[in-house]
């Protein structure tokens, strides 16, 4: 999908380029009175990542170097790699990887999340809950 977005800005000089790197289609739900958090995470390498969770609001992400596995509840496992997105809507969304895809060089990336107010930007989701919701999750490689 192609996305041209033109602006009428008068810059002075030469203006600067544009390139739309990722796109959301479905609009996020934003949770009412929250507030937004830019993180940027570094992981060693072969680092698993946080262990299943999932997240108060949405959270959109650009993976800055290496490559790093993602998965949300029952979507496929895939690998996003430096220079490409990641969108989660968060709320009931299980997010059960993120991890370094890399055994031998760091991987880092920078989300920025929409946290509910009084919830943690981030839950951990217990093993009997994983294991009662385990029929949604996508099918192992």
């Amino acid at each position: 999908m192609s996305h041209d977005h033109q602006t009428d800005i008068p810059f002075a000089g030469v203006p600067p380029k544009f390139e739309v790197i990722g796109t959301v289609s479905e609009a996020p739900r934003v949770p009412d009175g929250a507030h937004a958090m830019t993180v940027h995470v570094v992981m060693p390498p072969g680092s698993p990542g946080t262990p299943a969770h999932r997240h108060s609001g949405p959270a959109y992400g650009y993976v800055i170097s290496g490559a790093i596995v993602f998965e949300l509840e029952g979507e496929p496992e895939r690998v996003v790699r430096a220079g490409e997105t990641f969108w989660e809507p968060g709320g009931d969304v299980i997010h059960y990887q993120d991890g370094n895809h890399l055994a031998d060089e760091e991987s880092s990336f920078v989300v920025t999340m929409f946290c509910a107010p009084g919830q943690p930007m981030l839950t951990v989701v217990p093993e009997e809950e994983l294991e009662a919701r385990k029929h949604l999750r996508a099918p192992r490689p």
